[in-house]
């Protein structure tokens, strides 16, 4: 067995016979060196083929998994907070060698300014890394992982900063503020009534097509490539609902049902925040309008909270629930759709407690 070549710098004198005395080992204990030592060669040659920087994961994981993912936003969240915040302290070190020191060197200077963004940075870490394991690329614990591990050594959130919930009216004033919202002219104060009145997201109602309504049942179906659930869904319309919708027909020169300035182009998402300002109410949000409805629909009526969270089109966490929950309880969110409509409209129910049957 050749230890190395005479006078080659590589191997000295000293070394060599540490290198034969290693093999003369091995010979003792039963085993043959030389092919120990091709084994040894052959294993690292794997290592190396094997071996994947972070970077190269995240971006096999992101290509793996953006079908998924329905909201394009989302998708270019992903590459963006790691281009940010991980690649420049461990994007090019293996897999591997990603640790709970360098998780902390990414978290901890934006745990406390950029909460949320840090709280997103982290799930993606940790889930890049369960890829990875999962490929064979690394072993062991996931150091990226918060129950039981991170939450032990970074603040919890809701101890570095309070909640913060989207600005929403009470919904006592929700009346007159659509009294006052009536008398603004445009495109978007329609379109901020009808977001109201169907408890929707701003994304959804600014997008919608004339294709998805059927006044004459009522009816707005969103496609499941425009929901936030990536699930088709059914929207049961008031009459006040159908009101807005009839009056823009007569005038529809776009499919959008709410077009905006640019020809072929929806209403822009900022438009109905502009036209809060306008009416000089910069304390409120669109979306916190979906919380006044919420608060409506708990204190006021006695619909099961069930009907008010797929009214909502909230997904169902409880996996049991959701596997026996099959339908969409089209005809009690129907009802509660005409009583939110109602209150919102008609000052004479402005107290009233809605009622229906059993469930």
């Amino acid at each position: 067995m050749g230890l190395g070549t005479a006078g080659d710098d590589d191997v000295t004198p000293a070394q060599a016979r540490e290198l034969a005395a290693r093999a003369r080992q091995v010979v003792r204990d039963g085993g043959d060196p030389i092919e120990a030592r091709k084994a040894e060669r052959l294993q690292k040659k794997f290592d190396a083929a094997k071996a994947m920087t972070f970077r190269q994961c995240a971006e096999a994981y992101i290509g793996a998994k953006q079908t998924e993912w329905g909201n394009p936003k989302h998708a270019k969240q992903w590459p963006a907070t790691l281009s940010t915040y991980v690649y420049p302290i461990f994007g090019d070190l293996p897999v591997q060698a990603v640790d709970v020191g360098l998780v902390l060197k990414a978290l901890e200077p934006i745990w406390t300014d950029k909460r949320e963004t840090a709280s997103r940075v982290r799930g993606r870490i940790e889930s890049v890394l369960d890829w990875a394991t999962a490929r064979g690329y690394r072993a062991g614990e996931n150091p990226a992982r918060w129950r039981g591990h991170l939450e032990s050594l970074l603040a919890k959130r809701s101890k570095v900063q309070q909640v913060e919930h989207h600005a929403a009216l009470p919904y006592p004033e929700v009346g007159a503020f659509i009294t006052e919202l009536r008398a603004q002219e445009g495109i978007a104060a329609r379109a901020l009534e009808f977001t109201i009145l169907t408890a929707s997201r701003t994304g959804e109602v600014i997008r919608a097509t004339w294709s998805e309504l059927d006044l004459e049942a009522r009816l707005w179906t969103i496609p499941g490539e425009r929901m936030k659930a990536g699930k088709e869904h059914r929207v049961p319309l008031s009459e006040a609902a159908v009101a807005i919708l009839v009056a823009l027909r007569e005038v529809r020169q776009s499919n959008f049902v709410f077009p905006g300035q640019h020809v072929g182009r929806p209403l822009s998402n900022t438009a109905m925040l502009k036209l809060l300002k306008r009416m000089g109410r910069p304390d409120l949000t669109v979306h916190g309008f979906r919380a006044a409805f919420t608060d409506w629909a708990a204190e006021r009526t006695n619909f099961p909270d069930e009907v008010r969270q797929m009214a909502l089109a909230h997904t169902v966490s409880d996996k049991v629930e959701a596997a026996y929950r099959r339908g969409d309880l089209f005809q009690k969110r129907r009802q509660l759709a005409d009583a939110w409509a109602r209150y919102c409209t008609a000052p004479a129910v402005m107290a009233e407690v809605v009622a229906i049957g059993a469930r």
